[in-house]
């Protein structure tokens, strides 16, 4: 969070020592008008020396500076302003966010308290908690190390001889996710720079038993730690091992955001996974001071590193060897019960050069891993979405990553996809997207782009791996010998001449002349999980219910809107729900819905605040809306309901963390449209649900929506812009019979499956026009 001053200053010079103590000789307390000349000070500074220029009328003036005076005049800058941080820090101040304005509205049966139904919708702020739902998902960079130039830290887990400082998983899994929802990606990386260098690192290390070193040249950093070379002082042989001359020391500080419970969840991995095959050896964990210290081997070159030193394109060989090896290693990490969650090519070393093992691949760097196999069960871990969380490298990122769903195997396994073609095209087809929506873009982009338009530079074996791996389901067990097998044609028979060793490929090995007999008979394959391309749709949702009496009128105009709802409300029918498209209304009338009285309005502007407060007023609830893309909006209520309490929020994002917000409070969802790119939810209190989640994609999401079906939930609400499709599912109070629900999408309106869905005693209860697949 940035000081509380009018204006950011920064300077391209390098701090002298003697500003730092010039600042901290400085008092805390000043009269006003020195803190109005400091300030005036630094807003010329940032003129003249940062701008070089000063515009009088329509002319511009050029202004030379003599070097001596500028770096005078900078100097005296620095001290200015680091006595300012210096006293607002002293008294505490903080820059926050203003407080949002809720719409919130109890009726005259809650004390007749009455608020303003509006929410302002702040900015978008970048940051991981954007995504597809938030339009953007940061910067292009994983959620703990930053950007494509960013050096991946040389070094991994498995490990002998460290010493203890653990905590249970579980509540680090927890902190961790936190962190990652809460923080940016150039946030974090920030904090972890700012807090890093509040203490020196110490220039001899000892942790426990371990030897002494001494502190060298830096190798990289990450998001949260620093890696350098550390020359044992006495001894040492061999470049490996607890007994190397040299090796990597990874440095996070007590203060960083990842050590807040203590040390960093990466250990508990790193103790979890010791000597799974491709991860190379934590040798001594522990603390020393204010940093907690990994000592691991010195490792070489990554593949991104490798990739830029040949011309930015690898071989197909190389690939394909990569691609075998590193499917080896995830398996090997699965079955273990982990997933890694930011596999890309920053994390994927070769051995140190020189030795043995400079030829062998390993993966790198467990912060984001998580558990897909729950540890005291030992089953699959239960399916979720949590659309404002992402975790993992957005150039590389599975889709499901983009969208917020739990980790899975599939997800190592789409990213491998993406590196790997990555490495033999050189570019993907998302990259150069920027601003805060860059996550929203790339996702989106992903999920357009078919596999013949992404591989069409690859050879099959790679578009054939990219089309297993996205198609399969969220507990699926990948078929590791498979996978390997695709690519045995791209690899020559000579071991020793081979760019990468694949030592791997032989612990998976057994079955597959089995498998490659299968494929060689035509082996059809399974269903698609995620179907078809990209489409605008409409998408209806029917509930089981007793016989009544329905209508429905589609392609309305405004002129005809209030004669189909006049003869409706003469056979006792009341509107369930409404919908647009092209500019036209559909609405949905029938018997079922008990309410008692029902009002509507027709307006040029979404969810015209002014009437519904005054219909709020009156008991009215808002039932049912619907926004059209010339920006009228239809907007119905009722009386007759349950609700004693509602909200809404008009956003340019699907409002996911407002959602979530509203449950705490004991809201729910219980409509909600779109106008445009424009979502506009309504939530109301006691509503009749225990609880609700959100399915929302670029595409129909089938698998989530039959997941939660299983698990008791329907479907309650739904709306669609063109790009994304919103779900809420919730779950009843009270348990009753089981409410059978089936859904269908319809280039045009479906009125000629409504009748036969009738006849099976299922009736409309949710539909909208927008982003569907064909």
């Amino acid at each position: 969070m940035p000081m509380p001053m009018p204006l950011a200053y920064t300077s391209t010079h390098p701090k002298s020592p003697t500003v730092n103590s010039l600042i901290d000789s400085l008092p805390l307390t000043t009269p006003i008008y020195l803190n109005f000349i400091a300030f005036c000070f630094l807003c010329l500074h940032f003129l003249f020396f940062q701008k070089r220029s000063i515009w009088i009328g329509c002319f511009r003036l050029k202004i030379f500076i003599p070097r001596e005076v500028e770096v005078l005049v900078v100097t005296f800058s620095k001290v200015l302003w680091g006595w300012l941080r210096k006293i607002y820090i002293g008294f505490g101040h903080e820059n926050r966010m203003p407080d949002l304005r809720s719409g919130v509205r109890r009726s005259k049966r809650v004390n007749n308290v009455q608020e303003n139904p509006a929410v302002i919708v702040p900015p978008t702020r970048p940051g991981v908690a954007k995504g597809p739902t938030g339009r953007g998902r940061g910067r292009g960079t994983r959620a703990m190390n930053q950007g494509k130039n960013a050096k991946p830290i040389g070094a991994g887990v498995g490990g002998q001889g460290h010493t203890g400082l653990d905590l249970p998983i579980g509540k680090l899994v927890a902190v961790r996710d936190e962190l990652v929802a809460q923080k940016s990606a150039e946030k974090l990386a920030a904090a972890a720079e700012d807090e890093g260098s509040t203490s020196p690192l110490p220039e001899r290390i000892q942790i426990g038993n371990s030897p002494v070193y001494k502190l060298e040249r830096k190798l990289g950093k990450g998001g949260f730690g620093q890696v350098y070379v550390g020359r044992r002082l006495t001894g040492g042989s061999g470049c490996s091992g607890p007994d190397a001359f040299e090796v990597a020391l990874k440095f996070e500080h007590r203060n960083s955001k990842g050590c807040s419970y203590g040390p960093p969840y990466e250990w508990q991995v790193y103790s979890t996974l010791n000597g799974c095959y491709g991860l190379p050896f934590v040798h001594y964990k522990g603390q020393q001071g204010d940093y907690y210290i990994l000592v691991m081997d010195v490792l070489g070159p990554s593949l991104w590193d490798l990739w830029n030193t040949n011309n930015q394109m690898l071989s197909e060989e190389m690939v394909a060897c990569i691609a075998v090896e590193a499917i080896s290693i995830l398996e090997q990490l699965h079955c273990r019960g982990f997933v890694h969650g930011d596999v890309k090519p920053e994390n994927f070393l070769l051995g140190r050069p020189g030795t043995s093992n400079e030829k062998k691949l390993y993966l790198i760097d467990l912060g984001l891993a998580s558990r897909w196999k729950d540890a005291s069960s030992g089953s699959h871990v239960d399916y979720d979405q949590k659309p404002d969380v992402f975790r993992g490298t957005v150039r590389y990122a599975s889709v499901h990553a983009h969208l917020g769903r739990t980790g899975s195997r599939r997800d190592d396994l789409e990213s491998l996809a993406y590196t790997l073609i990555f490495l033999l095209r050189g570019k993907l087809p998302w990259q150069g997207y920027i601003g805060e929506n860059k996550g929203f873009l790339v996702c989106k982009k992903k999920m357009t782009t078919s596999p013949e338009m992404l591989c069409c530079l690859c050879p099959p074996p790679f578009q054939q791996f990219f089309e297993m791996v996205t198609n399969m389901r969220f507990d699926e067990e990948p078929n590791y010998s498979k996978l390997i097998s695709l690519f045995d044609g791209s690899i020559g028979p000579n071991a020793s001449l081979r760019p990468i060793r694949i030592d791997g490929a032989a612990k998976v090995g057994q079955k597959r002349e089995r498998i490659l007999a299968n494929l060689e008979d035509g082996v059809p394959l399974k269903k698609k999980v995620r179907l078809g391309t990209p489409a605008t749709q409409w998408i209806s949702v029917y509930n089981s219910r007793s016989s009544m009496k329905q209508r429905y009128h589609y392609n309305v105009n405004d002129s005809r809107l209030h004669q189909h709802v006049d003869k409706g409300r003469e056979d006792g029918l009341y509107i369930s729900c409404v919908a647009s498209s092209l500019n036209m209304w559909a609405i949905i009338m029938d018997a079922g819905t008990g309410f008692s009285s029902q009002v509507y309005e027709l307006s040029n502007s979404f969810l015209h605040k002014e009437w519904i407060m005054e219909q709020w007023d009156k008991n009215y609830y808002i039932t049912s809306v619907a926004g059209a893309c010339n920006g009228s909006a239809l907007v119905v209520m009722s009386k007759g309901v349950p609700y004693t309490q509602q909200s809404y929020k008009v956003s340019d994002v699907f409002p996911f963390k407002w959602i979530n917000k509203k449950w705490k409070e004991g809201f729910f969802v219980t409509s909600m449209t779109t106008q445009g790119t424009k979502w506009g939810i309504v939530m109301s209190r006691n509503a009749g649900y225990s609880n609700q989640v959100v399915e929302l994609d670029f595409l129909y999401p089938s698998e989530g929506i039959h997941r939660r079906w299983e698990n008791g939930y329907r479907i309650t609400s739904i709306a669609a812009t063109a790009d994304q499709a919103a779900f809420i599912l919730s779950a009843p109070k009270r348990k009753s019979t089981d409410v059978a629900q089936e859904t269908l999408r319809t280039s045009a309106f479906p009125a000629s499956h409504v009748k036969e869905k009738w006849s099976k005693n299922l009736y409309i209860a949710s539909i909208c026009y927008g982003r569907t697949v064909s």
